[in-house]
């Protein structure tokens, strides 16, 4: 189905594309306070149809959404089967790509990581709160210190060629992590991890940008799900004045982002902010869509996880596409000026690692 204003980028090697924007479903449904019972349900129809008009086709998810019973999952499965029963064609299983993750199941001492049992165990219990045969993308939601890789690549394995995964890969695997995974599925004959799910912003970048550079080249290829592009709402500026009353950071569990606050401000990450938010006034978009956009115009990010919760949230962020298109060369150059940051390129500054950015 074509969308005339969403791009579609190739998930690294595995021959499926994603729509440049995805929607998550972290800290966003069946969280303590948050949507969840028949409300999440009839949000996530309305976000879901929104989001799906509008070109998206990747859905986000992990065992651990929603936790300790995996209720983002299960209003998702219950959305996604009455949106397919109102309007068939635009819901077609085959035009969607949807992930989920394993790692965090429970808490009982087999109930996480990465064993033979637990990517068994909590797969099919995440296919079953889904309602689906199968997922397009498996992660292994964190590298696993406790099972060799080669237990995990023969895991991951056994998942894709039982068919209830077409494919896998990791989130916030370290490069070194991702290699080895990937020459033994290659010596072994098994399946290697195609994607990886990190933290990518303006504000996160040594990891993307510096120890995954080798990554997006072949063999690899790897694609990526990019998570936090707004860090958590900083990038926004709503947290400039304070922290408002309805933002993540007061919710009971995320505590911590009330110290990461604190954090950014001894950074000096304020001053940055309110720079970013008087450029995005300045070329007429918001701070948000900025961020987005400024995102998307990397090359290798395949597509970015966006966890709005509001009509207006999501039309504002689907924006971005258009902002990416008009951003130019000395735009990006003035908020590169801005932020600061830049890492160096992989073999050092004005070594053979460094490459231009690809505009969308």
């Amino acid at each position: 189905m074509a969308h005339d204003n969403m791009y579609y980028r190739m998930m690294g090697n595995t021959g499926i594309q994603v729509s440049v924007i995805s929607y998550g479903f972290w800290a966003t449904y069946g969280v303590k306070g948050r949507l969840s019972g028949d409300e999440g349900v009839r949000t996530a129809k309305e976000l879901m149809g929104i989001v799906r008009n509008a070109g998206v086709n990747c859905f986000d998810h992990a065992e651990a959404y929603g936790n300790p019973n995996g209720e983002a999952e299960r209003i998702f499965g219950i959305a996604l089967k009455e949106l397919q029963h109102e309007d068939p064609v635009l819901w077609r299983r085959s035009d969607l790509v949807i992930t989920t993750k394993v790692f965090w199941g429970g808490t009982g001492v087999n109930e996480s990581g990465l064993s033979m049992k637990h990517c068994r165990e909590g797969l099919d219990a995440s296919l079953a709160r889904l309602q689906l045969d199968y997922v397009d993308l498996l992660f292994c939601h964190r590298p696993d210190p406790h099972t060799p890789t080669s237990t995990i690549v023969r895991s991951m394995t056994q998942m894709i060629r039982s068919g209830r995964a077409t494919a896998w890969g990791t989130s916030e695997w370290s490069a070194q992590q991702i290699t080895e995974a990937f020459w033994i599925a290659k010596n072994e004959g098994l399946e290697p991890p195609q994607f990886e799910q990190p933290q990518y912003n303006m504000l996160h970048r040594d990891r993307f940008e510096n120890e995954y550079f080798p990554m997006f080249n072949q063999p690899y290829n790897i694609g990526t799900t990019i998570w936090s592009p707004l860090r958590s709402g900083f990038l926004t500026g709503k947290y400039l004045e304070g922290v408002p009353a309805d933002s993540r950071a007061t919710q009971e569990g995320y505590g911590w982002l009330l110290e990461d606050l604190e954090e950014r401000r001894k950074r000096g990450e304020y001053e940055v902010v309110t720079k970013l938010v008087n450029y995005a006034a300045e070329i007429n978009c918001t701070p948000a869509q900025l961020a987005l956009a400024w995102c998307l115009k990397n090359q290798d990010v395949s597509t970015i996880l966006m966890g709005a919760t509001t009509p207006e949230q999501i039309e504002e962020n689907l924006g971005c596409i258009d902002v990416a298109k008009i951003l130019t060369e000395d735009d990006m150059s003035k908020i590169e000026h801005i932020l600061g940051n830049k890492p160096d390129s992989w073999m050092g500054p004005g070594g053979a690692g460094t490459r231009q950015l690809k505009t969308i």
